[in-house]
């Protein structure tokens, strides 16, 4: 995936903005508070449909206006497409080559956004959310019918966790068929990408760290003690049997407690809990090799590389692995967009088409490179 072009009106506080990003490197430069990172989360929004942090959508809609839009010129792997999505309080609406998208995996097909960001480091120092997070938006690039997936998930747990709660055992069986078909689905996805990511993984962190380096490793604690080895037919007859096994305390605390939802992912170094017994140094590489293992799967199975998004990490890596990452990214045929307050940590990426803008207050005008 290539953007040619970039339109977004009223997205948080840029009210109106148009440029042409580079097919290599876009810079965007200024002070904290300005706008770049917004500028970030509408690419990403574009060829995902998720918002990079917002909680809700609505939180996109720049303050008055009454919508926000971000759409694209865009080089996917069927040729040149129109991409648009429109967001309002309460929702949001994707249209591509100006007409609505019925089916979610039609207008994902061939798009995928990485984003590295200085709030990676919860992967290794935060809770359980921020690791399943990041596996499922993994499997989602991997396979945009994830996204689906994940959201018949949700909407069965919550249709379980409402029977729970108003203490019908009987009447909960019937939710449980749907809750344990998405979930088995679900937990086929984490594994499956969970595998694909782990050599990379390991081969990335080894060369971060250089010789003598503990090994970088990553493991799936799925709740409930369920194994994830076999099918999905297999998981799911795994899923069932424990929800049934702690349906008294589900009923007990009126919520489920085991599933999909509430799963650990395990990262460690050298066989030790990264989190715990981590350095900074080794928990910063540990992340960036995560990003970088994330990359180079898709750019294995995607027909083009996924977009770059680097939110000024440059300054909150040391100098050699902010000179790892750059070189990287100069090496990849991929396009970027990195933010930054300071052009002379990313200079060492810059190249001929590298292109510069300002961002100032919302507004982003170019600068000569």
């Amino acid at each position: 995936m290539r953007l040619r072009s970039l339109h977004l009106q009223d997205f948080r506080n840029l009210s109106e903005v148009a440029l042409e990003p580079s097919p290599r490197l876009t810079v965007l430069l200024g002070d904290n508070g300005q706008g770049k990172t917004n500028l970030l989360e509408a690419v990403y929004l574009l060829a995902t449909l998720r918002p990079l942090r917002a909680s809700r959508l609505g939180e996109l809609v720049r303050f008055g206006a009454a919508r926000a839009l971000a759409s694209a010129e865009a080089l996917v792997a069927g040729g040149q497409r129109t991409l648009a999505v429109e967001v309002f309080p309460g929702g949001r609406t994707a249209t591509l080559d100006g007409k609505p998208v019925e089916r979610l995996d039609s207008y994902l097909d061939g798009l995928a956004a990485v984003c590295f960001s200085p709030d990676d480091l919860l992967l290794v120092k935060g809770g359980p959310d921020a690791r399943r997070r990041f596996l499922d938006r993994a499997a989602f690039n991997r396979w945009p019918a994830v996204l689906g997936e994940a959201r018949e998930y949700v909407r069965a747990l919550r249709a379980r966790n409402a029977a729970l709660r108003a203490g019908a055992g009987a009447v909960e069986e019937s939710f449980r068929g749907p809750l344990v078909q998405s979930g088995a689905r679900l937990l086929r996805r984490r594994r499956d990408v969970m595998l694909e990511l782990e050599p990379r993984l390991g081969a990335a962190f080894a060369e971060i760290s250089g010789p003598g380096a503990p090994r970088a490793e990553i493991a799936y604690r799925a709740s409930g003690g369920i194994d994830l080895d076999g099918d999905e037919a297999a998981l799911a007859g795994r899923l069932a049997e424990a929800l049934e096994a702690r349906l008294p305390r589900d009923l007990e605390r009126g919520y489920t407690t085991c599933g999909p939802h509430m799963d650990d992912v395990l990262l460690a170094v050298g066989g030790r809990a990264a989190r715990v017994y981590g350095s900074q140094g080794q928990q910063r590489a540990y992340v960036l090799s995560l990003r970088i293992a994330e990359v180079e799967n898709l750019r294995a199975v995607l027909p083009r590389p996924p977009l770059l998004l680097l939110d000024d990490v440059s300054s909150e890596l040391d100098p050699a692995k902010n000179a790892y990452l750059l070189a990287y990214v100069a090496s990849l045929p991929a396009q970027a967009f990195l933010t930054s307050t300071d052009r002379r940590l990313i200079e060492p990426a810059a190249g001929a088409e590298t292109r510069f803008y300002r961002v100032a207050a919302g507004s982003v005008s170019p600068l000569l490179s």
